[in-house]
């Protein structure tokens, strides 16, 4: 197979679809992989290591998109690669479909097969592709709403940790899957005074039991979680419905009850925001205020420490992409049913339910798609 991978153009992204050692992966099993001069510069990797692990280097995007049968990206494809995307063609990326339609009508009207890799499954219901971002999008909230945090920065001007005397800032986790078990690790470890909110009794004991004394776990039913963010310094939203677009947790209302200058980092804006008051922002600007709090919704968080993300991103990506590049996406399907969750579109009909039913489409099974 012909597998391309074009230069991420998403406001300061920085990630690349493929590694060097992952191109050599897929070349050393006889494929072609073709990649976007300069493309893995956000990490480190120049044309020359591409080259060397048997890449092509191709000028641009277009003739990415034009020959290559798999195109590897990591971002959801923006306006204008939507429109190079084709009837036939693989894409495999994030999509985050269900608060975006305007992507989904495009890669409805395109014909193309699109594989999320935030809904691809493993045991027990596990996301492992989502998982490695997670877990990067969850510590980096925290350092990112510490800064936030500062005056400076429009925030209250509290120190998470404190010092000797003064009491440390208050951390409120909402969600303690993935993302918000890492906030959690981080906050408790630069000494804040930390909660965890969950509606999952399992969850609750897992982070309670890991973390005992250093943090605690609350039920997450309305009374509970408007109580610990008004009392809060900074909250994290960490909230995930696979495929689905994020509740809206935190209202208009209750960010006037909340401490002014208190900080909400929202890492479920890629599902649209756990937040009522939450937009999309970006690493260039990433926080704005309403009523007198400091929101941090920057959609793709992970890309500011590219090359770690990258890394991590690679090690659970490169084995579907293998097998598809081997049996072809219907086989490698077909053989492995976690691959089939994240088939999202194909050949113009929506293929998961939570994306149809969210904005409205048709939907049509897998199974009807693999025969």
């Amino acid at each position: 197979m012909r597998i391309g991978c074009p230069t991420e153009i998403k406001n300061h992204e920085y990630r690349v679809g493929l590694t060097p050692e992952s191109a050599r992966e897929l070349i050393s099993r006889g494929n072609e992989v073709w990649m976007q001069s300069g493309a893995g510069l956000g990490i480190g990797a120049t044309d020359e290591e591409y080259k060397a692990a048997g890449a092509t280097i191709v000028d641009g995007p277009d003739k990415i998109f034009a020959e290559c049968e798999m195109v590897v990206k990591v971002k959801e494809p923006q306006a204008e690669e939507r429109a190079k995307l084709r009837e036939g063609q693989i894409l495999y990326t994030y999509l985050h479909l269900a608060p975006d339609p305007e992507q989904t009508a495009d890669l409805v009207k395109s014909g193309v097969t699109a594989i999320a890799y935030e809904t691809v499954t493993g045991p027990g219901g596990s996301l492992p592709l989502l998982k490695p971002m997670s877990q990067v999008a969850g510590r980096m909230s925290i350092q990112a709403g510490a800064t936030a945090l500062e005056k400076a920065h429009g925030g209250r001007g509290v120190l998470i940790g404190g010092v000797p005397g003064v009491l440390p800032g208050k951390v409120v986790v909402i969600g303690g899957g993935v993302v918000g078990f890492n906030a959690a690790q981080m906050a408790v470890g630069l000494g804040g005074d930390v909660e965890i909110l969950d509606r999952d009794p399992e969850v609750l004991e897992k982070v309670g039991t890991f973390f005992e004394a250093r943090a605690a776990t609350r039920f997450s039913n309305k009374t509970n979680l408007e109580d610990a963010v008004c009392q809060a310094d900074l909250v994290i939203g960490a909230v995930l419905i696979p495929g689905a677009a994020a509740p809206k947790l935190v209202t208009r209302d209750l960010l006037k009850r909340m401490k002014p200058g208190a900080v909400l980092v929202d890492v479920a804006i890629d599902q649209g925001g756990c937040f009522e008051t939450s937009r999309p922002t970006t690493h260039a600007d990433p926080t704005f205020v309403v009523d007198d709090i400091v929101h941090y919704c920057v959609a793709n968080m992970p890309g500011a420490v590219a090359r770690t993300s990258t890394y991590a991103l690679n090690n659970v990506t490169l084995p579907h992409a293998l097998r598809m590049a081997k049996l072809g996406w219907r086989e490698a399907m077909r053989e492995n049913a976690h691959l089939a969750e994240g088939l999202n579109v194909h050949a113009g009909s929506v293929t998961y339910k939570a994306v149809a039913d969210e904005l409205g489409y048709d939907y049509t099974p897998v199974s009807d798609v693999l025969g």
